[in-house]
């Protein structure tokens, strides 16, 4: 048999190698997976060659944008007018970069932990391609702190933010102040709740978490004939849109099946609150699955912890507790080459911030982002420079 790989647009089954491996692209890179326990791995982000599906919000308007990569992953695009009416733009016009003036992008992140480390990267590289200056500063964790750094940003002048909010809502202070500044604002991976930004880049959140609650029906279901059991959900930072969608499409699914009981503990994203939940639930009941939305920081803590109980298990053996997540990290693909987790929705952290540059781009040369069908390729897992992503 093989394992089940689900993309956002196909389910594909995929033969084993003569060794028994199966060969993927968690994060757009090539590890091996020993699918001898056939885990599920669900890529949002990396598979070897088909189609990818970005979805774009123009104004607050949905349309659906496909794109052919040499991987497979979901995107959303959303994008929203950031100049308030009258403010004079700060970016350059089409002929002042080639005139030889500095283009600065300025990247807020909100943390360097998990895959945060991984998205600013990939802004550099997408601005290094387009051949602008790269500054960033890390608030870690601290919403006023980001507030104030993005401040430092606009009276250096900077000539776009772009930046993955700390607190979704918070960040529309800062928003307004970009506005009145006349400088376009970006965010990456969590989309800002309350206010409106030139565009958000992010993966199709709802449905990761919606392929992972997928994955846990089926894996309790087979170890119990039918779908019941329990399982621990370790929640994301509630106050960010990205958390709200793992859980929302993970729970959607769970409510069609009430044998299942769901029991749910916010970590913030931080490392300690996802030991200390597993810790503190596991011990004090029966738990079956534990569902992360993000195995970038849950993976380590939470075997950890199930080790520190006694209960670190392999799949396929007695007492094993199923482990599925978002993101695809390497401690998660590690841990499914192990044989301790069993399922990981990917999504494409190195490219995000390489996809964006080139939007920035267009609009730097007084273009506008309209409504249609996006072709791009992809060679070995990154993104090739191009100076305007063809609109067909």
């Amino acid at each position: 048999m093989s394992p089940h790989v689900l993309g956002s647009a196909i389910v594909q089954h995929t033969n084993l190698d003569s060794r028994g491996h199966y060969l993927s692209l968690g994060q757009c890179q090539a590890p091996v997976f020993d699918a001898l326990c056939l885990p599920f791995v669900h890529f949002n982000a990396c598979f070897q060659s088909t189609v990818l599906q970005f979805q774009w919000e123009k104004k607050m308007k949905k349309v659906a944008l496909l794109l052919v990569f040499g991987v497979l992953f979901s995107l959303v695009l959303s994008a929203c007018t950031a100049v308030a009416p009258g403010a004079a733009p700060a970016t350059p016009a089409a002929g002042e970069e080639a005139a030889g003036e500095k283009i600065t992008i300025g990247y807020g992140a909100p943390e360097l932990s998990g895959g945060q480390g991984g998205i600013m990267a990939g802004m550099e590289l997408g601005a290094k391609n387009q051949g602008w200056e790269f500054v960033s500063n890390n608030a870690n964790f601290d919403a006023s702190a980001q507030a104030n750094q993005i401040d430092d940003f606009i009276a250096s002048g900077v000539n776009a933010i772009v930046t993955v909010p700390v607190d979704s809502q918070a960040i529309c202070a800062a928003v307004k102040k970009a506005k009145d500044a006349g400088i376009p604002f970006y965010t990456i991976d969590r989309a800002p709740i309350g206010c409106e930004i030139n565009m958000t880049v992010q993966s199709d959140n709802y449905l990761a978490g919606k392929q992972s609650a997928e994955a846990m029906v089926a894996l309790l279901t087979e170890k119990y004939g039918e779908p019941k059991g329990t399982v621990l959900e370790l929640q994301g930072n509630l106050g960010q849109n990205v958390a709200q969608l793992r859980g929302g499409g993970f729970n959607d699914v769970m409510k069609e099946y009430p044998n299942i009981k769901i029991i749910s503990k916010p970590t913030d994203w931080d490392a300690a609150k996802f030991s200390q939940n597993t810790l503190d639930v596991v011990a004090a009941e029966p738990v079956d699955g534990i569902y992360m939305h993000s195995d970038c920081v849950g993976t380590v803590p939470v075997t950890a912890a199930l080790e520190q109980l006694g209960k670190k298990v392999k799949a396929g053996e007695e007492g094993h507790i199923f482990l599925a997540g978002v993101d695809g990290c390497a401690d998660a693909l590690q841990s499914i080459r192990d044989g301790y987790s069993d399922q990981a929705s990917s999504q494409p952290i190195p490219d995000f911030g390489v996809v964006l540059a080139d939007y920035i781009a267009i609009e730097f040369a007084g273009g506008t982002i309209e409504e249609g069908t996006v072709t791009r390729k992809a060679h070995h897992g990154r993104l090739p420079r191009s100076s305007s992503p063809t609109l067909v």
